[in-house]
């Protein structure tokens, strides 16, 4: 039985993963949908907390100090609104959690720096979210040109009509 939870809970998880941990300032690229119209929103901050790295539960809380006001935003890493996560800066740290970060300001609430391999780091392809991206955009432009040609289709039906309106006209005035 526990074999089979964990074939669907592994059938949620995506392919490839980038090794966040805490410390690390990451730029987060999230789905956000309003209305009828999707964008993808950057987050950029400092991970303060990861949790269940192996699971498809995996979460990491990133924390920015936006206007003097700290703004904390937990992220599903398997979730397939996040798009991407990047890796900008390693910080050098001693543990897991770094909740007394939320009580430092200013130079204080630097970390030291670690040097890191940013571009192996972070080349982390997933290639059927590559794919299923690009069906999307797919879609979008085929759905777009189909307005467009019935847009076209409508402008001509109405100049054909002007036409012949100011034929029926010049023909009434003769």
């Amino acid at each position: 039985m526990n074999s089979v939870l964990q074939d669907v809970a592994n059938s949620y998880k995506k392919a490839a993963v980038v090794d966040v941990r805490s410390g690390d300032t990451v730029r987060v690229h999230q789905k956000i949908k309003e209305g009828n119209k999707e964008r993808v929103q950057v987050f950029e901050g400092m991970v303060i907390r990861t949790s269940k790295k192996q699971s498809h539960t995996a979460t990491i809380t990133v924390r920015r100090i936006t206007g003097g006001v700290g703004v904390e935003k937990s992220y599903l890493l398997h979730s397939p609104l996040v798009t991407k996560v990047e890796i900008t800066k390693r910080g050098k740290v001693r543990r897991n959690y770094l909740t007394y970060m939320r009580d430092l300001r200013g130079k204080s609430a630097r970390l030291v720096g670690r040097e890191f391999d940013r571009i192996a780091v972070n080349n982390v392809r997933d290639e059927a979210a590559e794919q299923a991206e690009a069906e999307a955009k797919a879609a979008v432009e085929a759905e777009h040109a189909a307005k467009e040609a019935e847009k076209a289709k409508e402008q001509a039906e109405l100049e054909a009509k002007q036409k012949a309106v100011e034929e029926a006209h010049k023909a009434t005035e003769a």
